[in-house]
């Protein structure tokens, strides 16, 4: 689990932040979103790929300003209660209230590995 996000963060943000050194090692990603303020609640989902993923996520990523706001928050990187891709689908799959959302506020999941690897797999809660 990713903590404080910059609430005006979208999704594409969060990726774009990740990707400057952790492309292709997450396959899964959700940022839940506060509609009625429009903004983020502050924190991701996230699942590394490897344990090695999780270690460099850790010591690259935690304490670390944001590059894509002026806000004085640091990254932190913390444990989330559900682990691993499958758990994290499940979970969020069987949430109705998904299927109400864009799928840019959706929570994502990647190809974990293959040509595709760090491709867009499909959005969860859609008709997938």
């Amino acid at each position: 689990m990713i903590q404080n996000i910059p609430n005006k963060y979208t999704r594409q943000m969060l990726v774009d932040e990740l990707d400057d050194q952790h492309s292709k090692c997450y396959d899964f990603l959700y940022l839940p979103i506060d509609f009625r303020n429009k903004c983020n609640l502050g924190y991701a989902f996230i699942n590394m790929i490897s344990p090695q993923g999780v270690l460099d996520l850790h010591n690259n990523f935690r304490g670390e300003s944001w590059k894509r706001s002026r806000s004085e928050k640091k990254a932190d990187i913390t444990w989330g209660r559900l682990q691993g891709k499958k758990a994290l689908i499940e979970h969020f799959h069987a949430s109705s209230f998904l299927k109400r959302i864009p799928n840019e506020c959706r929570p994502i999941s990647f190809f974990s590995d293959g040509p595709q690897k760090g491709d867009i797999e499909y959005y969860i809660g859609g008709d997938d």
